[in-house]
């Protein structure tokens, strides 16, 4: 499953910047992570200082 990313991100970034195929993008209030070009690496989950990206 896709990773998608919880209420807690603080847009920070960091999780785009490490995604290898670039589905992560900011949103309104959050980063979002496209479902469809996810490749469930986990460099997002990794990175994250709060740990908003999860296993969907």
């Amino acid at each position: 499953m896709a990773y998608i990313i919880s209420d807690e991100c603080i847009s920070c970034g960091a999780c785009a910047a490490e995604c290898p195929v670039s589905c992560i993008s900011e949103g309104d209030s959050k980063y979002e992570i496209d479902a469809d070009t996810c490749i469930e690496c986990g460099n997002c989950a990794n990175v994250c200082p709060v740990g908003a990206p999860e296993q969907g």
